[in-house]
Parts: structure tokens; C-alpha cells; sequence
């Protein structure tokens, strides 16, 4: 049986350690050409080495694959424009693109600075709209060419991002804004061949194992299930990645454990039209009644 992803170029980002480096090393045994980027920074952006990217990249060697690695802030433009470059330049072709890297400020609202704020913000939200742009403008120009796309994208959003999480008012921000750019890049790009997806895990990784350390802890028992693993994600992103996801755009998953979620964003309740302007006091009048009719949200990760 063929690999999934055999003669695919593939794009990880944040491709160091955790989800990215999980992500990589199962692209790779699908037969995929890998692209691992990742600063090697601490876990509040602090730093940086090029050795978390060269030890993947050295594994996915050991194993018989090809990779390379990449150094570059993929939150500047110099930095997304290389990345690109560098899958072209190395392996002559870019089909999917992983958006991952990421880091944690974590403070509660009135705690939060500004600095905190547009760290964030900038690593999630800009560090996927910037690869995201310059992959884009490269398949545009592929069809424009007269050439056959079948490009993926695979975001990465959080639990955080659709729930909100106490203490992550930054985070959860970044997080909820990566899944409207999805919503918004699979509407656009479709048109060039590109399908865009996002998905929201949960795993064991450095971002997690402090915050959530009793549920990500791993099983104490010799052959156990390790639910928290972060390999456990990867598979549905090799698929998604793959040009055997066909026709599934603009949609969000859930992956956790052995659990897969289609997960389903907002959507019309109950509702009420008056058919001329309310007063406030009606407004609330019938919001209190819309709500006595709709479902619960969810509880925010955190709160008591």
C-alpha cells in the first residue's frame, strides 16, 4: 500500500518539539518531504537555538526520510517569505502547510500587560497568516501557470480558542482568531485548489503539561493507553494534509486522545422579530426569554 503522503512537500512550523515535532516525524513516515521550522525559543518566546529543528531533522534522516530545517520568524514577512522559499528551493514544490508554532504568556486580565498581549497574539495570529499568505500567493501563481494545485492547510486553534480559558485572555484570543482566518482563507483560496482546516488538540506538550499537569500526566501502568500523547493528534493532520482529504474545507476538529470531533461553531437559536424597534426594556424581556430557550454554552476552561 502506498504512504499517504508520498512526494508531498510538507511545511511544519513550531516543528521543534510537542505537537510540531509529532507532526513532522508522521509526515515523514508517510513519505512526505519535510520542511521543520522552529526557533527553538523557551516556552514564553524567551531565546532561541536551531537545535530542536536539527534534532527532528535528523531523525526523519535516521529513519530514511528528507527534511531540512529552518530557522526564520515566521511572524515577519522576511521570515514566511524564506520558509516558502526554502521548500521550493530544497525540494521544488510546497503542497501542505502546518501552521503551529506558539508560546504562552499566561496572565489573568487585570495582570496582563500589553508586551504579554502582543507577544501572543503576534505568534499565533500573525505566525499563521503570514505563511498562510506567502504558500497562498505561491499556488495562486501555480494555477495561474496553468498547473494542477492540490494544496492543504492545516491550522491550529485550542479548546481555548472556542471555549475560553481563565488566565489565557491572550491566548484564547490569538486562538478564536485563527479559526475565522480559517473560515475565511478556505472560502478565499478554494478557488486555486487549497483546502483549509484547523484543528483545536489536546496534548501532552510544554504549553500544556504545567498548566493542565494532573490531566496531561502520563499513565503509570507498562502498556497503558497514552491518551495525552501528542502523536495521538497526528494522524488526522496527515490526512488533512493529504490530497486523500478531498473536499473538506473551512471546517474545525477536535483531537484528543483517540477521539476525533467535527467540532460546529456558531449558529441561529432561538430567536424573536418584532418587526419595528424594541424598547430596552422589551429587549431584555425577550432576551431573557430567547435565553431560557437555548442551549447552555459551554463552561470556560478555568472557571468555577
Amino acid at each position: 500500500m502506498s504512504r499517504l503522503c508520498e512526494g508531498r512537500v510538507v511545511i511544519v512550523t513550531g516543528a521543534g518539539r510537542g505537537l510540531g515535532r509529532a507532526h513532522a516525524l508522521a509526515f515523514a513516515e508517510q513519505g512526505a518531504r519535510v520542511v521543520v521550522n522552529d526557533l527553538g525559543v523557551a516556552l514564553d518566546g524567551a531565546g532561541g537555538s536551531r537545535g530542536p529543528a536539527q534534532a527532528v531533522v535528523e531523525e526523519i534522516r535516521a529513519a530514511g526520510g528528507e527534511a531540512i530545517a529552518h530557522g526564520g520568524d515566521i511572524a515577519t514577512t522576511e521570515g514566511a517569505a524564506s520558509l516558502v522559499a526554502s521548500a521550493l528551493d530544497a525540494f521544488g514544490a510546497l503542497h501542505t502547510l502546518v501552521n503551529n508554532a506558539g508560546f504562552l504568556r499566561d496572565r489573568t486580565l487585570v495582570n496582563l500587560d500589553e508586551d504579554d498581549w502582543d507577544a501572543v497574539m503576534r505568534v499565533h495570529l500573525k505566525g499563521h497568516f503570514l505563511p498562510l499568505k506567502h504558500a497562498a500567493a505561491h499556488w495562486r501563481a501555480e494555477v495561474k501557470a496553468g498547473r494542477e494545485v492540490a494544496a492543504r492547510v492545516v491550522n491550529t486553534s485550542s479548546g481555548a480558542g472556542l471555549l475560553g480559558s481563565v488566565g489565557q485572555g491572550n491566548y484564547s484570543a490569538a486562538k478564536a482568531g485563527i479559526v475565522g482566518l480559517t473560515l475565511v482563507a478556505a472560502a478565499e483560496l478554494g478557488r486555486y485548489g487549497v483546502q483549509v482546516n484547523a484543528i483545536a488538540p489536546a496534548a501532552r506538550t510544554r504549553m500544556t503539561e504545567g498548566t493542565f499537569a494532573q490531566a496531561m500526566a502520563a499513565p503509570g501502568g507498562a502498556g497503558a493507553f497514552d491518551a495525552m500523547a501528542p502523536e495521538n493528534v497526528s494522524p488526522l493532520v496527515v490526512w488533512l494534509g493529504s490530497a486523500a482529504c478531498e473536499g473538506v474545507t473551512g471546517r474545525v476538529f477536535e483531537a484528543e486522545a483517540g477521539r476525533i470531533t467535527v467540532m460546529e461553531g456558531w449558529r441561529p437559536g432561538p430567536t424573536r422579530d418584532k418587526g419595528a424597534r424594541w424598547s430596552a426594556r422589551e429587549a431584555g424581556e425577550a432576551a431573557l426569554e430567547l435565553l431560557a430557550r437555548a442551549e447552555r454554552p459551554g463552561a470556560v476552561y478555568g472557571s468555577r
